[in-house]
């Protein structure tokens, strides 16, 4: 396939199969899509999540694609995503940046830590839970595509202390390439998008209407349309 490659990189305990619709609209389109699992999910679950070993996964990823591309990363995936356009910026063409405007405070750290052990002692370790809310909120293919390469529920702790240590606006600021910041119409963590998107150099926002926190999955041809877009722009 011609035309710039692009990486996927996923949300907190999901992995590279969220990105099915995503990958056959691309492909589609005549590019290379490549959906990487990160530390601790997926094909790589055992593995310790560390911020500095999903950034060199996402590089290792852009390395094996030609080295560079379109690099695409949701909620946990986009903080990853920007700390590697800051990190290695030679690789990076264009930035899509996703459902992961809001800064990791300390104290909204704390909370998320504070629910996630509480939901990590049920007698399941939440994974009754996590199936309800991806059967309420996600149609029946997204949450199939979601849940095919199983969930990590045992890696909240390692990545929210890591997300935690991240600075992704002060990351975004270092990012040379252009940067699309994109958000569901319904998503909780879109609170800082201006933020976010003021910090960039060459940044432009997308809210896409009718998606909740997991945009790609409850409008993946709206989401799909944007990487498409993404890649005109930058020359893919």
């Amino acid at each position: 396939m011609g035309g710039l490659p692009v990486v996927l990189v996923h949300g907190v305990r999901t992995s590279a199969t969220m990105w099915r619709a995503q990958v056959a609209a691309l492909e589609r389109a005549g590019h290379r899509a490549v959906a990487v699992d990160l530390p601790g999910h997926g094909t790589l679950r055992g593995q310790r999540f560390t911020l500095d070993g999903a950034v060199d996964r996402v590089a290792a990823t852009v390395d094996d694609v030609g080295g560079r591309a379109l690099v695409v990363g949701l909620s946990l995936g986009g903080y990853v995503a920007i700390a590697h356009a800051a990190r290695r910026p030679e690789q990076v063409a264009g930035l899509v940046a996703a459902d992961c405007s809001t800064r990791p405070l300390a104290a909204v750290v704390h909370g998320w830590v504070l629910l996630a052990r509480g939901i990590g002692r049920l007698p399941d370790a939440g994974a009754g839970l996590n199936q309800l809310m991806v059967d309420l909120t996600l149609a029946a293919e997204a949450a199939a595509d979601v849940g095919a390469g199983g969930y990590a529920l045992d890696v909240m702790d390692d990545v929210l202390r890591e997300i935690g240590r991240s600075r992704p606006v002060e990351d975004l600021a270092r990012v040379q390439a252009p940067v699309w910041i994109v958000n569901g119409r319904w998503d909780h963590f879109r609170s800082e998008e201006r933020r976010f998107l003021r910090a960039c150099r060459d940044g432009r926002l997308v809210v896409l209407r009718g998606a909740r926190h997991l945009a790609s999955l409850d409008q993946p041809v709206g989401f799909s349309r944007v990487l498409l877009e993404a890649l005109d722009v930058v020359g893919g």
